[in-house]
C-alpha cells in the first residue's frame, strides 16, 4: 500500500506502518554481528558496482579483481565503523575509492625504493596499440595515465568535486583540474583516431 493510500485511508502517519528497517539495513546489522552469510549477501549485492569502479580507476582487469577483493576484506574488517548515517553502498563506494588510492600510493612508494636499471624502458608497462578503429570508451579510459584516469573517473564518472578528489588523492585542487583537462584531451584524441 502506498503512503498516499495509507494517508487517505485515515492513517495519520503512513511511516508508522512501514517496517523500521529495510532488508539491506537488517543484512548489514547481521553482518556487523559476525554473520558471514549476511556479509556474503552484501558482497553479492555490491560486488559488481565495486568491481566496475576498481576497473575504471585501475584500467587493468586482474588488478581490479584483486582490489575488489581488498575492498571487501577491508569492509569486513571495518564493518563495525559503519554507523548507518549514509547508505551502505555509499560507505562501501567511498571505502573502495580509498583502497584504490591507498594502493596506488603504496605502489608509488615501492617503486621509489626499487633499484633502477640502465634501461628504464624495461620497467615501463607496455601500452596496447590503439590502432583498432573501433576503440571503445572503456579501453580509452584504461589507456590514460594513472593520475589523469583517476581524476577523470572520480569527477566525470563518479561525480566527485575537485575539492573531494584533492582530499582523497592528496593532490592540489588545481592539479585535479589540470589532470581532468589532460584526460579529456587524451580521450578526444584516442576516440577520434
Amino acid at each position: 500500500m502506498h503512503a498516499e493510500a495509507l494517508f487517505s485511508a485515515g492513517y495519520a502517519d503512513a511511516d508508522a506502518v512501514r517496517p523500521a528497517r529495510s532488508v539491506s539495513d537488517l543484512t548489514v546489522r547481521r553482518a556487523q554481528q559476525g554473520d558471514a552469510a549476511a556479509f556474503g549477501e552484501l558482497y553479492r549485492i555490491h560486488a559488481g558496482r565495486i568491481h566496475a569502479l576498481c576497473l575504471r580507476l585501475e584500467g587493468d582487469q586482474a588488478r581490479a579483481e584483486e582490489l575488489t577483493q581488498d575492498v571487501f576484506v577491508r569492509a569486513w574488517e571495518r564493518l563495525s565503523s559503519f554507523r548507518g548515517e549514509s547508505a551502505f553502498g555509499t560507505w562501501l563506494h567511498r571505502l573502495a575509492v580509498n583502497v584504490v588510492l591507498a594502493d596506488r600510493r603504496s605502489a608509488w612508494r615501492r617503486a621509489k625504493r626499487l633499484l633502477t636499471t640502465g634501461d628504464p624502458a624495461a620497467f615501463e608497462r607496455a601500452r596496447e596499440s590503439a590502432s583498432a578503429p573501433d576503440l571503445d570508451l572503456e579501453a580509452a579510459i584504461a589507456a590514460l595515465p594513472p593520475g589523469a584516469r583517476t581524476v577523470f573517473v572520480l569527477h566525470d564518472v563518479e561525480g566527485y568535486t575537485h575539492d573531494e578528489i584533492a582530499g582523497l588523492s592528496g593532490i592540489a585542487e588545481g592539479t585535479s583540474k589540470a589532470q581532468l583537462f589532460r584526460a579529456r584531451r587524451l580521450l578526444r584524441e584516442a576516440l577520434n583516431r
